[in-house]
């Protein structure tokens, strides 16, 4: 199973770089990039494996193995490609983000290495780019989207732009899979997540704009989403994920790695949001020091027309 990656945005990060005004100082960059590649790992490491139950859920439920060829948007450091892999699936991951390609690498080069190869043959793609950028290894028969949406106020829209690119890399009838939180009520993280929305509030009202804020999951968000991508619904599901950690700074590092304080680091500093995830995490606190947070997400399984 060796990955091979394909890039097609070398100039993505100087172009990041650029338009977020880091080209002051060569310390300065390296230092951005040293914080990405961490919270990379951070994300790995941590967080990820929490939504592991929803992946195999979903693999589960569409029978994934042998002869399927999966589609990953917004694969990041490639837990969900691993599972599918695992079952005997070809996959196809794509992403932005060049620090979670580099560790879904390695993750897929370990488990080659640990079943003795496949003679060589790729079963593994991972694209740095865009859902369009994949078309080579089309077409696929599953196309998932795992990032759970629902969160920020524009990431619906975001994801119907890539999924109208990526239903072009598939047949009729295909299966595509959204993903998204679970009722606020359901879900102890939410109230964690709140404190995105409150220390953005200033930026948001000096901005004139939503941003990138949380937002508790609306009940039709995947329908919606589907809705406007021309996706047909064919079943759905709730799927348990606990979010549970060794510590509290666990909980924050892993947090934080999602991406969904990003607005709230740059209304504030990266210190007071630290400092306020760990406050908001104390109902959740045992006394053996761990972190337990239950949450329910859901799955919305759509056919191509």
């Amino acid at each position: 199973m060796t990955p091979t990656l394909v890039q097609h945005r070398q100039d993505r990060q100087d172009h990041q770089h650029r338009r977020h005004g880091r080209y002051d100082t060569t310390a300065h960059s390296a230092a951005h990039t040293s914080a990405a590649a961490a919270s990379a790992r951070d994300w790995a490491e941590i967080q990820e494996r929490m939504l592991a139950p929803l992946y195999e859920a979903v693999y589960e439920r569409l029978e994934v193995g042998p002869g399927t060829r999966v589609l990953g948007l917004g694969c990041g450091s490639g837990l969900a490609l691993l599972l599918a892999a695992a079952r005997g699936a070809e996959v196809t991951g794509v992403d932005t983000d060049l620090e979670r390609l580099a560790l879904a690498r390695q993750r897929l080069d370990s488990a080659d290495d640990a079943g003795g190869g496949d003679g060589g043959r790729a079963r593994a793609v991972l694209v740095e780019g865009a859902a369009s950028d994949a078309a080579s290894a089309g077409p696929f028969d599953v196309i998932v989207a795992f990032h759970p949406i629902g969160c920020t106020a524009d990431d619906c829209e975001a994801l119907v732009a890539e999924l109208e690119a990526a239903v072009r890399l598939a047949p009729r009838g295909a299966a595509v899979v959204l993903t998204g939180w679970g009722p606020p009520e359901r879900c102890a993280t939410s109230g964690v997540l709140r404190v995105a929305d409150r220390l953005t509030e200033r930026l948001r009202t000096e901005d004139g704009r939503p941003g990138d804020a949380w937002r508790p999951a609306l009940r039709d968000d995947l329908e919606d989403v589907a809705a406007k991508a021309g996706l047909a619904p064919d079943g759905s599901g709730r799927v348990a994920c606990p979010f549970g950690y060794a510590d509290a700074d666990s909980a924050v590092r892993g947090l934080l790695s999602t991406g969904l304080y990003s607005e709230a680091v740059r209304a504030t500093d990266q210190a007071q949001v630290r400092k306020e995830i760990d406050e908001a995490l104390e109902p959740y606190r045992r006394g053996d020091g761990t972190v337990w947070m239950p949450n329910v997400f859901r799955y919305l399984i759509t056919r191509t027309a």
